[in-house]
């Protein structure tokens, strides 16, 4: 059976993936352009070579699911179109929320009886590196540091905010881990887009130029409070002219 064949539920299955994105940056990047859809419970993705270039994001309900797979189809993701389709099975995460989880420890008890004593070494053996694998799931992102990354002095006010439309968007709270190509592919959805402008030092501001202010107004009405990590809500602001 195709994958396509599978009914609706609230966890959608995305292949065709740049297996040359890091896993942490792919799934902080999954994570900013899918939770405009709704509340996303978490994001599966792994690096084995069997798993290469696929990812799981696990929504709240169908609504944001189906929502998510008919805009985002296709979508031009680290420069390859995503291919989505809802996922095979439910995940544990919603089936904690409607109560129909079971442990996988109760699981494989259930399906080894006669033979408790031998046989399952193996098994047990494979669980931790599968748990391992099926970790990691985003909210954890605030905690990640890049490596070799130097604590920033405390950050000077930056007049760079207004309220009279302007074309170029002036970005503000923005988390650590933020990257030119996630605000990128966020703002590039709207009509009208042509760049974005990380400010050399300074991680937590960001400039996104249109090419009117009609446009920038939109972006701005849609993506305001936009929350790039599960804690940080994007500021957006017309820069001064």
């Amino acid at each position: 059976m195709g994958r396509g064949m599978y009914p609706p539920q609230p966890t959608i299955y995305i292949n065709n993936l740049n297996d040359k994105v890091k896993k942490q940056e792919l799934k902080k990047s999954l994570y900013a352009i899918f939770s405009q859809f709704g509340e996303v419970l978490e994001i599966v993705a792994a690096k084995n070579l069997k798993a290469r270039g696929q990812a799981f994001v696990v929504f709240k309900d169908i609504n944001s699911a189906t929502n998510a797979l008919r805009s985002m189809q296709g979508f031009p993701f680290y420069e390859k179109p995503m291919r989505i389709n809802y996922a095979k099975k439910k995940s544990d995460a919603v089936a904690k929320l409607d109560g129909s989880y079971i442990a996988k420890e109760k699981k494989m008890k259930e399906k080894r009886k006669p033979n408790e004593q031998g046989g399952d070494t193996k098994r047990h053996g494979m669980m931790p590196a599968m748990m391992n694998m099926m970790s990691g799931m985003m909210p954890a992102v605030p905690g990640i540091q890049p490596s070799g990354s130097i604590p920033m002095p405390p950050m000077p006010k930056v007049a760079g905010g207004s309220e009279v439309p302007h074309k170029i968007l002036f970005l503000t709270n923005l988390p650590q881990e933020t990257t030119e190509k996630m605000l990128t592919m966020l703002f590039e959805q709207f009509p009208g887009f042509k760049e974005t402008r990380p400010v050399p030092g300074r991680h937590d501001i960001a400039f996104v130029e249109f090419d009117n202010d009609q446009h920038a107004s939109q972006a701005k009405q849609a993506l305001q409070n936009f929350k790039l990590t599960p804690n940080d809500a994007m500021r957006i602001s017309f820069s001064n002219k």
